[in-house]
């Protein structure tokens, strides 16, 4: 794979069960690449290791007086400056080329798991960690695969030196074939150590732009009660424990980087000392001497690596595994086992299935206008979330929803797409034009005027159109800025409403999808929404009388379990706990009236059961 050829066509099925096989597994799929670097980068230590050796053989050259042979020293000089050069450019290459394909193929793995959960995403996983996995802990990611075929090449030549210490100075080769080692090994006591203080950063740190996010998103809200010196309080005490952490991590590995030089310089001084005892007893010639304090002087540079690794794996070994738990999140909430694929999706329903949820008993008619009260607005939520095929329970107790019999979440992600649409409370505006925002995939029955006049969208296409440049005469025409930061809430969630109808599913679900509007607006949304989907299901979650009283049918989930259903005005005047829902009375109002919110269904009369 090279960097011109990305995004990949499929990045494949990932081994999500932990970090280290997640790792293990981005290594495998990049065997050719880590193999080229590797080549290069044995050509470039190679040239490195031999320098030693030219340079011991050029002073017994000068030592003998042979022209020659100082020639050809030089010759061999040069190509050894040749390789070196010529490996590093290409190892650089190649590595970062291993780096860049190994994030973007992360990258593109947690697009299509957002992709594939949508907004119960952020549902089981924070999104200011989510926004750290998708930047800086891919970034970490990739060094470690990057830094895999460094390590090898350094670790290959290392050895070479030492085995051709051996055969050139044997009595110098013993002593750096065993220092060599334990050079290698002696910061392995300390790096657990360093490992969980790099774990405490980067969980500060994540916790830090979580913070940081949510204040963001909420910065009008803050504004508007003055809570910004609040929320910059609590965001300038997290940075200053980000700091101090981070400030404990470099500690340990300043000291593990004191250790790779204090131990190699003892290795030297013990060469040199050893060498000129052996030189003076005339058992080692001038020449292997230089060449041997060369070789070990040469060898520090690929020792580094050695602590590049090291750190590297640290960094990148908790940063794969917030990737692969956010990776091994599904629909059903059941962990994805290695290799998986989606085959074996069940069968599509027939058109005209009812929709049902056995969580709560909710049952929405094929071809009605189903309204559901809760008085829980999370509750309202995950049942939004189930009836579009998405289980909000993590452990996967949470009974799919059925259409026409068949569970959600056992169809493919497309299918149950087409079928069932959910727009939920807070729904997001891309940038670009209101045409561009309405060209998403749609049944065609439903044009983007009709839909924007359902949802009354005529104030919002004057307001684009008035901030729009000079020049541009069709509101369709006009941009949408940002999350459409430019407009109220009533006018982005009319748009978002409005996207929603022209897409004309089958079912369709709308979780509070008039809350930022004023009543005569609303009541004009209920029409249109009556009107536009006439015949068709549409399920919608409000605890709104205007909204209420144009549905077909009401359901009121009152402590997790569907009530008998009826119309709004039935159970208004026959249902007190519905009446407390959606009139807002207060306890001793109820008292007043005589209302007990605690009575069993079986005392309700008047209401027809239809679930």
């Amino acid at each position: 794979m090279q960097i011109s050829d990305l995004p990949y066509p499929d990045p494949g099925v990932p081994d999500a069960r932990t970090g280290p096989r997640f790792l293990l597994w981005l290594g495998r799929g990049q065997l050719g690449g880590q193999a080229r670097s590797l080549a290069w980068g044995l050509l470039h230590f190679g040239g490195v290791a031999g320098l030693p050796y030219a340079v011991g053989l050029g002073v017994d050259a000068v030592v003998r007086r042979d022209g020659g042979g100082l020639l050809r020293v030089g010759a061999l000089l040069l190509l050894l400056a040749i390789a070196i050069s010529l490996g590093d450019a290409m190892l650089h290459r190649t590595a970062v080329t291993n780096w860049i394909t190994a994030a973007a193929r992360v990258q593109q793995l947690l697009a299509r798991k957002t992709a594939e959960l949508g907004s119960a995403l952020t549902r089981r996983v924070a999104a200011g960690e989510v926004v750290a996995v998708s930047t800086g802990d891919v970034e970490k990611i990739g060094w470690f695969v990057e830094a895999v075929s460094r390590f090898l090449a350094a670790a290959l030549t290392v050895a070479a030196i030492c085995v051709g210490l051996l055969f050139y100075a044997p009595a110098i080769g013993v002593v750096v074939a065993v220092g060599v080692p334990v050079l290698a090994l002696s910061v392995l006591p300390l790096l657990p150590r360093a490992t969980r203080r790099a774990d405490v950063q980067r969980e500060k740190a994540g916790k830090a732009t979580e913070l940081a996010s949510d204040t963001v998103a909420g910065l009008r809200v803050l504004r508007g009660i003055g809570g910004e010196e609040l929320f910059l309080g609590r965001y300038r005490e997290a940075s200053q424990e980000v700091r101090r952490a981070a400030v404990r991590s470099a500690r340990m590995w300043a000291l593990i980087a004191a250790v790779q030089v204090l131990l190699p310089g003892a290795l030297m001084i013990t060469v040199v000392w050893y060498g000129a005892v052996l030189v003076t007893d005339e058992r080692l010639a001038v020449g292997e001497l230089v060449a041997a304090f060369s070789a070990v002087a040469t060898m520090l540079y690929p020792l580094r690596h050695f602590q590049e690794i090291a750190m590297a794996y640290s960094f990148s070994r908790p940063s794969a595994a917030r990737a692969a738990r956010v990776l091994s999140l599904t629909r059903t909430g059941e962990a994805v086992p290695a290799g998986a694929g989606t085959t074996g999706a069940a069968a599509a329903p027939a058109p005209g299935g009812d929709l049902y949820d056995p969580e709560t008993g909710v049952l929405a008619p094929a071809g009605a206008f189903t309204a559901v009260v809760c008085g829980d607005p999370d509750l309202a939520g995950r049942l939004a979330e189930r009836l579009g095929g998405h289980p909000t329970d993590s452990a996967g107790a949470a009974q799919p929803a059925l259409l026409g019999g068949v569970a959600l979440d056992e169809l493919a992600l497309d299918t149950a797409r087409e079928l069932v649409l959910v727009q939920d409370k807070d729904p997001v505006l891309l940038s670009g034009t209101l045409r561009e925002l309405f060209d998403v995939p749609a049944s065609g029955s439903v044009t983007p005027r009709a839909a924007l006049e359902a949802a009354q969208c005529d104030d919002v296409l004057d307001a684009l159109l008035q901030s729009a440049p000079d020049g541009v005469r069709d509101p369709m025409d006009a941009r949408i800025t940002e999350r459409g930061r430019s407009l109220s809430g009533g006018q982005r969630q009319r748009l978002a409403l409005a996207r929603s109808l022209v897409t004309d599913p089958e079912v369709l679900v709308l979780d509070e999808p008039t809350s930022a509007v004023d009543s005569h607006t609303e009541a004009r949304i209920a029409d249109g929404i009556a009107a536009l989907r006439s015949g068709r299901t549409t399920v919608v979650l409000a605890s709104s009388p205007l909204l209420l009283d144009r549905a077909d049918r009401v359901v009121l989930v009152h402590e997790g379990r569907a009530l008998p259903a009826g119309t709004h005005r039935e159970l208004l005047h026959g249902e007190p706990r519905y009446r407390a829902v959606v009139t807002r009375e207060t306890d001793e109002e109820q008292r007043r009236a005589g209302i007990g919110l605690a009575g069993p269904a079986e005392e309700l009369t008047g209401i027809e059961e239809t679930a």
